[in-house]
């Protein structure tokens, strides 16, 4: 049986870059995203945002990766998404996370991989949205 296509919230790909812990649901996301371990979904404004939130400098000082470096980490992932044009969705339950709920709504059989504990919490997705916990339990 195949996995469905995922879609991994930035906090995810942040924490798997801040984490000391390679064996930690974070880490292990992020590292099944970089060697195509699972398939993937990203929009062009997600790869915006995963840039824009990666480039802060007070997320470099606890990354330690150069401007290169994060675009050479985004472009290997990019290589291996499922790229998809978010359609219209109904309001998310943080505006700052329309753009998430726009990708949801484009597949149905797509998940969402999210720390965020207000997305986790929302009954409007109908248990499509996970916990990276609950994602690699299911690897």
């Amino acid at each position: 049986m195949s996995r469905p296509a995922v879609i991994v919230d930035t906090n995810v790909v942040v924490a798997g870059l801040l984490t000391q812990n390679d064996a930690s649901p974070v880490a292990r996301v992020l590292d099944g995203m970089l060697s195509a371990a699972f398939p993937f979904v990203m929009s062009e404004a997600l790869l915006a945002e995963y840039r824009t939130v990666l480039v802060r400098p007070v997320l470099r000082k606890l990354h330690c990766l150069t401007v290169a470096e994060v675009e050479s980490v985004l472009t290997d992932m990019a290589q291996h998404a499922i790229m998809l044009k978010p359609v219209a969705a109904p309001p998310a339950p943080d505006p700052g996370d329309q753009l998430l709920w726009e990708l949801l709504a484009a597949r149905a059989d797509v998940l969402l991989i999210t720390g965020d504990k207000l997305l986790l919490r929302d009954v409007g997705m109908k248990g499509r949205v996970i916990s990276p916990l609950a994602f690699v339990a299911g690897l």
